[in-house]
C-alpha cells in the first residue's frame, strides 16, 4: 500500500531534518547518523511510513560515514537517476512513500565480497530501527 501525503502532512510527522532528507533529498552530515555504527539485529524502516527496508543481517561497516547495506529487502527500494551537484548517482528510495533513503554505488573495491557488488549508502535520518 503506496503512502501518498501532501507536503503539510509530512510536515506534521516528520522531524525537520527527517522532512529536509527524506521529503527535500538532502543529506546529513558524514559520521553523524544514530546507525552508522549500529549493529544490533533486526530490521531497518523507513522513518517515513515505516515500511520494511534493510535486515540487520545485510549491514556493513564501510567506513563511509553512513549506514552501509549491501542489499536491501526485495522490492522496497526503489531507484532513481540523479544528475545532481555535477554527476551521475544512482538515488534510492522507499517503494512505499517515496522518502530519499541515499545513493547506491556498484563496484566498489569494498564490495566486490558480495553478490550483489553494492553499497547503499543511506541516511540514518531516513531509517528507523526494530529489533
Amino acid at each position: 500500500m503506496s503512502v501518498n501525503k501532501s507536503e503539510e502532512e509530512w510536515r506534521a510527522v516528520l522531524s525537520r531534518e527527517q522532512f529536509r532528507v527524506l521529503r527535500e533529498k538532502g543529506t546529513e552530515a558524514p559520521g553523524t547518523g544514530q546507525y552508522n555504527k549500529h549493529s544490533a539485529e533486526g530490521v531497518y524502516t523507513c522513518a517515513g511510513c515505516d515500511a520494511p527496508l534493510y535486515k540487520s543481517t545485510t549491514k556493513f561497516d564501510s567506513g563511509c560515514g553512513w549506514p552501509a547495506f549491501f542489499d536491501g529487502i526485495p522490492g522496497a527500494i526503489k531507484r532513481h537517476e540523479d544528475i545532481s551537484h555535477g554527476m551521475v548517482r544512482t538515488e534510492i528510495v522507499c517503494a512505499n512513500c517515496n522518502g530519499h533513503l541515499g545513493h547506491v554505488f556498484k563496484g566498489e573495491e569494498m564490495t566486490r565480497k558480495f553478490d550483489s557488488n553494492e553499497r547503499h549508502c543511506v541516511n540514518s535520518v531516513s531509517l528507523k530501527f526494530n529489533s
